[in-house]
């Protein structure tokens, strides 16, 4: 694991409580009055969690978690009256959500959760008090609590000082804490890459020791925290993380299998510490919000991840002491595919970061030689709506330290963008379509609909490619040459 980065945490316990106070004043008129509401019916109604946290670090919550001593039912018709609308997708897991003009709110009954050894849901069953819904929870910083209408601080395993010294550490045993969800030892990765933040020594090694049983999660609730970790301000440090405890090797395989792996230019440059740089410079790449690729960007960041995990089944031995990883994007995109439709993602995202993984390696032909402008169209056509994205996996993936080839090749990538735009401003490249369209091949050839038409399109088409827009009249002497000799 990387050093703890101290700068992140707040200096003190009192400067966080000074922090939260501003932050909670926000929204304290709702929370407040949500908290009368709840009070009067007889009900114990808290802000907890992610809120509370985000309080002490500063940051305004756009959605509010409370706990409540109150059913779900009760919840329900408290809401209703509060609320602009209200709903209750979260029923069996004990929550009814709400809106009040800008404010969303989630109200869970007290609660804890257990995972049955032979199911994949964990088992909810309703608890009684505030403080035994907090010793539930994953972690001490998300163990903090807000009473509400009264606004009394709650905090009963020092979530405060874990805060300020930077520390996931679990509320209960980590043993006991992993065992009732598994989950939380994906959350202690994707914490560490949100919030900077170490794993407590006891929980770190219970992760380790407890690392299959994330087995029993559902491939969808380990997709959804590996696209939190990923879209975190620093996923290094939970990959890490995951690697280090032997989680990756349960729910992504291919990552600790990188270590395995030396460079194609034969330097022992570990293929796994190699991957994670690329992410970190990927990351740095992304665009602003106007930009091309806006941050965090979850496709981008996936293909820079999987981009070499098809190294190790193709790594071969050359003579001489080389090693080569011959179509390695290949075997790789298929690879990507296959780990991202296990993980439950859309058919968009993996098609988006398969194209990447497949076209990774295209560029560093045009490194070592000139491409015409055919092999220029291709390139962009191939990558159609990934282009941006490709550009910068590409320039991501140089992680050589000899300053010489890292400027060698960035000047090349610059010069191949700068084709690139010459050519779509000249050709509108990303909308490339032959000179003739059907209905035009039709009435030149003298045929009606069927295959030859696609066959008639499809060689123009290679025209266009091969040799730029080639005006209609020309196109119609091509298009009769080639119908003269198919006959």
């Amino acid at each position: 694991m990387p050093p703890h980065d101290s700068s992140a945490a707040p200096a003190s316990p009192a400067e966080l409580l000074r922090t939260a106070l501003a932050v909670i004043a926000e929204y304290a008129p709702q929370a407040i009055e949500l908290g009368q509401k709840f009070a009067a019916a007889g009900h114990e109604l808290a802000l907890v969690g992610g809120p509370v946290r985000d309080a002490f670090l500063g940051k305004a919550s756009v959605d509010l978690d409370f706990a409540t001593s109150a059913r779900p039912e009760e919840t329900e018709q408290i809401l209703t009256a509060w609320g602009d609308a209200h709903w209750d997708m979260g029923r069996e897991f004990g929550t009814i959500g709400a809106r009040n003009g800008d404010a969303v709110v989630e109200v869970t009954t007290y609660r804890t959760e257990a995972y049955d050894p032979t199911s994949r849901k964990p088992e909810v069953a309703y608890g009684d008090t505030l403080d035994g819904d907090l010793s539930r929870r994953d972690f001490t910083v998300n163990s903090m609590a807000l009473r509400l209408p009264d606004l009394v601080f709650v905090d009963p395993f020092n979530g405060l000082g874990d805060l300020a010294a930077g520390v996931l550490r679990t509320p209960a045993t980590p043993e006991q804490s992993f065992a009732d969800d598994p989950l939380r030892m994906m959350r202690a990765a994707r914490f560490a890459a949100q919030l900077r933040f170490d794993v407590d020594p006891a929980a770190l090694a219970a992760m380790t020791e407890m690392a299959e049983r994330i087995e029993i999660v559902s491939a969808e609730r380990v997709q959804a925290e590996l696209v939190k970790l990923m879209l975190a301000p620093a996923p290094r440090r939970g990959l890490e993380l995951l690697t280090h405890t032997g989680i990756a090797e349960q729910v992504l395989p291919e990552l600790p299998a990188l270590q395995l792996t030396i460079d194609e230019h034969h330097r022992h440059k570990d293929v796994y510490e190699h991957t994670l740089t690329v992410v970190d410079q990927a990351i740095d790449l992304e665009s602003g919000p106007a930009g091309p690729v806006p941050g965090p960007d979850l496709v981008l960041r996936l293909a820079a991840l999987l981009h070499d995990i098809g190294k190790p089944a193709t790594r071969r031995m050359e003579p001489g002491g080389g090693v080569s990883f011959h179509h390695h994007e290949v075997v790789g995109a298929k690879m990507a595919s296959k780990r991202l439709k296990a993980l439950r993602f859309d058919k968009a995202t993996i098609k988006a970061v398969t194209t990447l993984v497949f076209l990774h390696l295209r560029f560093h032909g045009y490194g070592e030689a000139s491409w015409s402008d055919s092999a220029v169209r291709r390139y962009v056509t191939d990558a159609g709506d990934q282009l941006q994205r490709l550009h910068r996996l590409t320039r991501a993936d140089c992680t050589t330290r000899n300053r010489r080839k890292a400027a060698r090749l960035a000047h090349a990538y610059d010069d191949l963008e700068v084709r690139i735009a010459a050519l779509a401003e000249q050709e509108e490249l990303d909308a490339i379509r032959p000179d003739l369209d059907g209905n035009q091949i039709m009435e030149v050839l003298g045929i009606g609909p069927g295959r030859q038409v696609g066959q008639a399109y499809q060689h123009l088409l290679g025209l266009r490619m091969e040799r730029g827009p080639l005006g209609a009249d020309e196109a119609r002497a091509e298009l009769r040459a080639w119908w003269d000799a198919q006959r």
